[in-house]
Parts: C-alpha cells; structure tokens; sequence
C-alpha cells in the first residue's frame, strides 16, 4: 500500500534535479501513453537526457486503439525529434491489465484501479531500465489533470528502491505542461483520445470499442 504523501512540490523537485546534471546527459527511460502527452514531456527533457521511449500500455483497448495512440506516438517523435529519441514498443498482452485489475473492474476511474494500472506499467518502466543500463526512468503520466501526482510519485519510489534505478520526480501538468501538450498536438495533427485507455475508463464514458 502506498502511504498518503504529504503535500510535495514534484515539478521543483524535479528542477533541481536538472539543475544538478550540469553538461551530463544521462540515459533517461521515459514510459509514454500516447503521442500528445508525450510531446510536452520530451520537449522539456532531450535538452537534460538521452532518452527512450517505452509504449507499454496493455490497458489500452481495444486493439484498434493501442495501435493508433502507438503510432501517433511514433508519428510525433520522427517529426519532432528524428535524431535524439528512440522508440520501444513492448509487448501488448491485454490480459496482464485484467489480471492486474481483478475485483477492481467497478471502480471509478482515479481509484484503486488507477493506482493498480500506473504502478503495472511503470514496474516495467523501471523492470526495462535497470535490465538496459538506464540512469533515470519516469513517464508521461503526470501531464494529465485527471491523473495524482503524489500517487504517481509514491510509486516512482517504490520502484527505484526495487530496481535500483532513479526515478526522475515530476509532475509535468504544472508551469503550464498540459497546455503546451494541447499546443503541440494541434501543430503537429496528433490525435487526441477522449478517455484514459482501459475499456472500464472508455464505457464510464459511454464509450463503445
């Protein structure tokens, strides 16, 4: 279980983490959801690191989806940054999220299902990084407004400890990152999906696959 967080500054904790790095630009592995709440995020850190990108969102459905949301992904980072960003897309296997989420299928979204889904991916954000000689991992997730810091936080230590890779604290929403992901989207025609990913999210919402 993770502890309630006392109220944290992640966005300053992660400056003065960049402030830190001087003329290093260590191998930073960044777990990504899509293409728009990427490009924000990766505009802010290729000055800071060397980055990769992890697709691994086995909550993502239907298929149709993930796959469109990946290759907006990849469409974004070859117009964006076609030299210092590499895409890796994992395996997509549904059925780790279901497993993962069983019993918590009526949740509503920002629940305990939530909690489940971010720390699944981001266990193999961090699995990946330590397996691949990584200094730092993270992910995207942050930029969303729906989405809790703290949480995303409290998780990103649990697995630094785990793995014994460092978790880059953020909360990429503030100093106005989800809007600067709004901007960047429409400049770049990136599609924007209307529900988080996972098939209880997108029916809460009415939503038909």
């Amino acid at each position: 279980m993770i502890p309630m967080a006392t109220q944290r500054n992640y966005a300053q904790q992660m400056d003065a983490v960049l402030a830190g790095l001087g003329d290093a630009r260590p191998r930073l592995l960044l777990h990504a959801c899509c293409g728009p709440c990427s490009s924000a995020v990766l505009e802010q850190l290729c000055r800071y690191f060397e980055i990769t990108v992890l697709y691994y969102n086995p909550n993502t459905w239907p298929a149709a989806e993930y796959h469109r949301r990946g290759e907006e992904l990849q469409k974004f980072v070859a117009a964006a940054h076609p030299l210092g960003v590499t895409v890796v897309e994992d395996t997509y296997d549904p059925q780790q999220f279901y497993t993962a989420v069983a019993g918590l299928e009526n949740e509503p979204e920002r629940g305990s299902r939530c909690t489940v889904c971010y720390r699944l991916r981001m266990r193999r954000a961090a699995q990946y990084a330590r397996d691949n000689g990584f200094d730092w991992f993270t992910t995207t997730l942050s930029i969303s407004p729906h989405k809790d810091a703290a949480r995303i936080n409290a998780i990103g230590q649990e697995l630094e400890t785990e793995f014994g890779v460092k978790h880059l604290p953020s909360d990429f929403k503030k100093h106005n990152g989800y809007l600067r992901s709004l901007q960047l989207s429409e400049q770049y025609g990136l599609y924007r999906q209307d529900y988080c990913g996972c098939e209880f999210s997108a029916k809460a919402r009415g939503i038909e696959g």
